[in-house]
C-alpha cells in the first residue's frame, strides 16, 4: 500500500489502531477505496480515456475531490462494480460498507468535508444462501486421503479446520504457547483472542505433528505449523494443501475451500453435536448471532423432529365435535 494519500492513510490507521481492525480488513478497505478513487477519476475526466484502470495512480487525489463527491457518485461507483467488474452483491454490500465508514470518519472524526455523502447510501440486499460444506461421510474421505512427507502436519490442519471451525488466519497464527491442555487461544476478526476447546482427534492430531515438526533452523519458534522452508506457514500454502486433498479425495476444488471446512465444522457440530445456536456463535467467534444462524436452515431433520415433539402433535380431533 504505496503512495496513498493523506484522507486515506488517516482512515486506514484509524481502522486498524482505533478501531482494532485485522491487517486484513484493512487492506480490503483500501482495496475498495482505491478502485473507488480510480473510478472518480475516470468519471471526472482526470485521466486519459486509454489509461488502463489497474494502473491509475490514487496518490493526487486530495481533499478537495474528496468534498465533491455526491450520493450520485456513489451509486453510479456501486452500478460501476455490479455491471463492469462483475461484483456480487456481498461484495457490493462490502463496499458500500466501506465507503460510508470512510466519509463518516472525514466528516465526523476529522471535520475535513462539511456533508457526508454517504450517509443515506443504502446497501444492496444480500440473499440468504445456505452454507456449502462437506458431509460427515466426505469430511471423512477428505481426512483419509492424506499422504507424503509433511502426512502429520497436513492431517493436523485438517483435523483442526473440521474440529474447532477456524478461520485460515487463525490457523496459521497458532502458536505452541497459545496450546495449553485440551484448550488453544487464537486470534480472530478485529484482533479478538478467544479460547478454542480441542476434542481428544484435534489434541492427537496435534501430539502426532508435534513428534515430528522440525527443531532445527526453525525461524519462528513458536509457530505451531511450519513450511517446507522452517518457517511459519502461509495462507497460501494452507490454501494449496487444502486443494490438493480436496482434489484427491475426489471432491469438487471449485466448491471446496479452506472456509468451506470451517462451514463444515459448523454444520456438523450443529447437526451431530446438539449444539445450540449461542454456543456455536461463541465456537467460531462470530460478532452477531446473525451470521451464526445460516447454520440454523441446514438440517431439515431438526425441524422435523421438532413439530413431532410438540405435546400436541398427538392429540386426535373427537368426533363428537362434529
Amino acid at each position: 500500500m504505496n503512495n496513498i494519500p493523506l484522507p486515506l492513510m488517516s482512515f486506514l490507521n484509524y481502522m486498524e489502531t482505533i478501531q482494532g481492525k485485522s491487517k486484513n480488513t484493512v487492506k480490503e478497505y483500501y482495496y475498495d477505496l482505491r478502485t473507488f478513487f480510480r473510478y472518480l477519476k475516470v468519471q471526472r475526466g482526470l485521466v486519459p480515456k486509454t489509461a488502463e484502470f489497474e494502473k491509475i495512480r490514487i496518490d493526487d487525489v486530495d481533499i478537495d475531490l474528496i468534498k465533491s463527491v455526491t450520493l450520485n457518485d456513489l451509486y453510479g461507483f456501486i452500478s460501476y462494480v455490479s455491471f463492469k467488474r462483475d461484483n456480487s452483491n456481498s461484495a457490493k454490500a462490502r463496499k458500500v460498507s466501506t465507503l460510508r465508514s470512510f466519509f463518516k470518519f472525514l466528516h465526523g472524526k476529522m471535520k475535513m468535508i462539511d456533508e457526508n455523502p454517504a450517509s443515506e447510501l443504502e446497501t444492496p440486499k444480500t440473499p440468504s444462501r445456505h452454507p456449502v460444506y462437506l458431509t460427515l461421510a466426505e469430511a471423512r474421505e477428505l481426512l483419509d486421503s492424506v499422504e507424503g512427507e509433511f502426512r502429520d502436519r497436513d492431517y493436523c490442519i485438517l483435523t483442526l479446520f473440521l474440529n474447532c471451525g477456524l478461520r485460515l488466519s487463525e490457523l496459521v497464527g497458532i502458536n505452541i504457547s497459545n496450546i495449553r491442555g485440551d484448550t488453544m487461544t487464537v486470534i480472530g476478526k478485529g484482533n479478538k483472542e478467544r479460547t478454542v476447546y480441542l476434542n481428544d482427534a484435534c489434541l492427537k492430531a496435534i501430539e502426532d505433528y508435534l513428534r515430528v515438526r522440525p527443531r532445527d533452523g526453525v525461524r519462528d519458534r513458536d509457530a505451531l505449523f511450519l513450511s517446507k522452508r522452517k518457517q511459519r506457514i502461509s495462507n497460501k500454502t494452507v490454501q494449496h494443501i487444502v486443494k490438493k486433498y480436496v482434489e484427491k479425495a475426489g471432491l469438487d476444488t471449485d466448491r471446496y475451500s479452506t472456509h468451506k471446512l470451517r462451514h463444515t465444522a459448523a454444520t456438523l457440530m450443529y447437526k451431530h453435536g446438539d449444539v445450540d445456536i449461542r454456543a456455536l456463535q461463541q465456537i467460531l467467534g462470530h460478532s452477531s448471532i446473525s451470521t451464526t444462524q445460516i447454520y440454523t436452515h441446514v438440517d431439515d431433520k431438526r425441524l422435523r423432529d421438532a413439530i413431532k415433539k410438540n405435546p400436541l402433535s398427538k392429540a386426535k380431533k373427537d368426533s363428537s365435535d362434529e
